[in-house]
């Protein structure tokens, strides 16, 4: 059984026009380029992967809790499960070309960039390759869809126990997670197994994003896209405290830099992307509340971003692409770190860009002219 698309006329053409925004800010913090640093976190301590995953959680919850209370709990696992496995064969995709074509050009070309992204290929082909397929090795720019596809598996479960039997549980249980991710429940688990069993995939390489903390926020994203009533309207007293923390920490954010305070580990880890630390949560809580109370201006206000438009209708597409080009570059130009002209860099971020335009282009050309491959689903409400 298909899942349902979205139809054109049911789109919300503002969370496109965001998940756009979001591919564009994790093309430049990607692209190994000068601009690499000072794009990353623009509205604080607060990166274009936690947007990108709560909007793709809040389109879940919307379709696909639409399609459950409509169709049953079995058609909407069925669509959440083809939606992952079309995500896994692009994560097997990236990798084939990871550890072919850019390992060899990284070597034959001597940029460290590439090969550093690969160190753990280098050393233990085999383990690289089998841990890679079971989503259990993970390199850098290669450890955001496994997490994705981690997350889509389990949808169906806390969607069909929380429209059963209430968000309330779902959500304390994910809270919970959150916390012990803190105090290093992933190390703690992987030393366990480790001991047990072995494990020949370093710690470190089975990927940055801590999942217990992060499938939190897609929880929560999945929480509100389920909601059949709108968002209430935010209250003064939370309103006027978050606009007094967003605006502080964009202030520290591009005062002091990407480490909020160096020298000060424990402040970092309050505010750490990859554990989603508890003062990072609050940066993101309050940049929605004031996404969601400025919001409706702002689509009144602005002129329609017909080009992150169309990158976010187009999201996966385009996200596969941007990784493929960051990879080349790394391959051809080396990392951030090598010294280019300011042209150069320049240069190829707008050639990236112009390749992410003509990727969404192409594949929206196909989607109207109605042509798509063998295994093309029309399941993508939150990638396409």
């Amino acid at each position: 059984m298909s899942p349902t698309p979205i139809h054109p006329s049911n789109r919300r053409w503002e969370l496109d026009a965001l998940r756009g925004l979001m591919l564009v800010l994790m093309t430049l913090t990607h692209m190994p380029t000068m601009f690499s640093l000072p794009s990353g976190q623009p509205f604080g301590f607060v990166s274009a992967a936690e947007g990108f995953v709560f909007l793709s959680a809040f389109m879940a919850g919307r379709v696909y809790g639409h399609r459950a209370r409509r169709d049953g709990v079995a058609a909407m696992q069925v669509a959440f499960h083809e939606r992952a496995l079309k995500l896994y064969l692009c994560q097997l995709g990236l990798l084939s070309l990871a550890f072919t074509l850019i390992a060899w050009l990284g070597v034959h070309n001597r940029q460290g960039g590439a090969t550093g992204l690969l160190e753990f290929f280098f050393i233990d082909p085999t383990a690289a390759v089998v841990g890679a397929a079971l989503l259990l090795h993970n390199p850098p720019l290669l450890d955001i869809l496994p997490l994705y596809i981690v997350l889509m598996l389990i949808s169906p479960w806390v969607l069909r126990h929380a429209l059963q039997r209430g968000w309330g549980g779902v959500l304390a249980v994910s809270a919970l997670l959150w916390l012990a991710q803190q105090w290093g429940l992933g190390l703690a688990l992987y030393e366990l197994t480790a001991s047990l069993i072995g494990v020949p995939i370093p710690y470190k390489d089975m990927g940055a994003f801590h999942w217990f903390a992060w499938q939190a926020l897609w929880v929560v994203g999945l929480w509100l896209g389920t909601r059949q009533q709108p968002l209430p309207r935010i209250p003064v007293w939370c309103l006027v405290p978050a606009a007094v923390y967003a605006a502080g920490m964009l202030l520290w954010r591009h005062m002091v830099g990407q480490d909020p305070m160096p020298g000060v580990p424990a402040v970092g880890m309050l505010l750490d992307k990859w554990s989603l630390g508890p003062l990072r949560v609050l940066n993101f809580a309050s940049v929605f509340v004031l996404l969601v109370t400025f919001g409706p201006w702002l689509k009144r206000a602005l002129p329609r971003p017909l080009p992150l438009e169309l990158l976010g209708r187009n999201s996966l597409s385009v996200f596969c692409a941007h990784i493929v080009i960051a990879l080349f570059t790394l391959a051809f130009f080396g990392s951030p770190e090598v010294i280019r002209p300011w042209s150069t860099d320049v240069a190829l971020l707008a050639s990236a860009l112009a390749g992410l335009f003509a990727v969404a282009m192409v594949v929206e050309t196909r989607e109207r002219s109605g042509w798509r491959p063998a295994l093309w689903w029309r399941s993508g409400p939150q990638m396409r």
